[in-house]
């Protein structure tokens, strides 16, 4: 099932199952990797689910919380449109999703978990202040080293929904030139030990920098929320 709002596509990923009953995963990718991510997932035995995988954002805007000037000449400048386009997920994308899965796949939604890689990780993390529609959040590689992002988590009430967050980093992600992005690890750490207080909580290293593994790294993380 594909589907187009607002340009961005939106596909639909689910298995045959006697389930009536499944959760669904809000997947943001990067370049459609939505198939690549729904095929490792089945390679690791992940419990059974429905993903639906959204591309075609404005990576760079609609990921973001708040403004962030480049951080190198080239790079892009991110303008901070998260709070729009959760609205759009929120509003439009997800009823017209449920709507599928109720009516086409006959299947009863368990419940949302929202998942992404690297500022899909951290709109992942944002969603969950910001919304009471998702359960379980799955942030692989999340640029957690977002400014003033730590602390916005310790200053803000995450939605008493959440019950299981995943965190996951490559173990030379710090290791950048870039003096905000050497900050990765430790602002991950600083976010996993202060949320692990109160829900079900894990942080993964994986070998190598941010752009090693990712579909494995993202399939790893929605895995685990699963169970």
């Amino acid at each position: 099932m594909n589907f187009e709002i607002d340009k961005k596509q939106i596909e639909i990923f689910y298995n045959e199952t006697e389930n009536k009953k499944i959760p669904v995963i809000i997947l943001n990718t990067f370049s459609g990797e939505g198939n690549k991510v729904w095929d490792e997932c089945k390679k690791l035995n992940a419990k059974d689910f429905i993903l639906v995988a959204i591309s075609k954002m404005s990576w760079s805007n609609d990921l973001t919380p708040w403004e962030c000037p480049p951080l190198y000449k080239g790079d892009s400048y991110c303008k901070g449109y998260a709070d729009d386009y959760l609205e759009l997920i929120e509003n439009e994308i997800i009823p017209k999703a449920e709507d599928f899965i109720t009516n086409e796949l006959h299947k009863e939604i368990e419940y949302f978990g929202v998942a992404g890689y690297s500022l899909g990780g951290l709109f992942a993390l944002y969603s969950g202040y910001k919304t009471d529609i998702f359960k379980r959040i799955a942030s692989a590689s999340g640029s957690m080293w977002y400014p003033n992002f730590a602390e916005y988590v310790k200053k803000n009430e995450i939605s008493k929904k959440i019950d299981k967050i995943y965190f996951s980093l490559g173990n030379k992600e710090k290791n950048s030139k870039i003096e905000i992005l050497k900050t990765v690890e430790d602002k991950t750490k600083e976010i996993y030990d202060y949320l692990s207080n109160n829900i079900n909580t894990t942080y993964e290293e994986n070998q190598g920098n941010h752009f090693q593994e990712g579909i494995l790294r993202m399939a790893k993380g929605i895995k685990w929320i699963l169970e």
